[in-house]
């Protein structure tokens, strides 16, 4: 049975990972801000301090051993460039800790630990489409964020191969979720899915399958991949 540690695991993408990768079987450990649920772990990435305490509880709850880390708490914040200097610059700040550096942390426990272990591992790390093709005036942080994950996950994925540590990345563009909805709405709401040849946002458990799939199934050939899921409305 695999240990699974996932993050952003209370609503959405996560949730919905959860229940796939429980139906599979395996012991599925969450982190939300306010961790409420059976085997979720409170843990506000906003505190440079909590991806620490948060991989050694998860170990601790999983036995000693975390086979599969998944990387997806996320926020969504503005970030207006028409705001003070001050203030942009702490939006940008507080979206990379929670978007990129929190997930580089847990990564880095990730990865020391299988090698310290002499185990393989997996890391599933859910980034998006605005990593490849940039995002609103608003969100500049955002896309910046999901394209360093995306080459964070192609450098494990290069470096640590031969180890037996696979990575993979899904991109997904706009899901429904209360954090795709608030994005619609900014942008011009249902005439935006004009730009989605597929006719409509994926769900939550179209992603999830996805996760299960490169946490529990992908082929160690797959690692580094990064799977794209718009709705064909952008394409590499």
């Amino acid at each position: 049975m695999a240990s699974i540690l996932i993050t952003g695991s209370s609503r959405g993408i996560g949730a919905a990972a959860v229940l796939a990768l429980r139906g599979r079987g395996a012991q599925v450990i969450g982190q939300a801000r306010r961790g409420r649920e059976p085997d979720t772990i409170g843990a506000d990435f906003a505190d440079s301090a909590a991806p620490a305490a948060l991989w050694e509880e998860a170990l601790v709850l999983a036995g000693g051993q975390i086979d599969v880390l998944i990387n997806n708490a996320g926020v969504f914040d503005r970030n207006p460039v028409g705001i003070s200097d001050i203030e942009w610059l702490d939006g940008w700040e507080a979206n990379m800790r929670v978007n990129l550096t929190a997930a580089a942390q847990l990564s880095r426990f990730a990865v020391r630990h299988w090698l310290e272990t002499g185990r393989p591992g997996r890391i599933v790390h859910v980034a998006s489409r605005a990593g490849h093709r940039g995002d609103s005036p608003d969100h500049w942080h955002y896309a910046a964020a999901k394209g360093g994950m995306i080459a964070m996950h192609k450098t494990i994925a290069r470096g640590y191969a031969d180890r037996g540590i696979l990575s993979f990345a899904i991109a997904p563009g706009f899901v429904d979720t209360a954090m795709a909805e608030d994005y619609l709405a900014s942008r011009g709401g249902p005439a935006l899915l004009h730009d989605i040849p597929l006719g409509r946002v994926a769900s939550p458990e179209e992603i999830a399958r996805i996760i299960a799939f490169c946490a529990l199934d992908a082929p160690a050939s797959m690692t580094g991949t990064v799977i794209d899921a718009n709705g064909a409305s952008y394409v590499r």
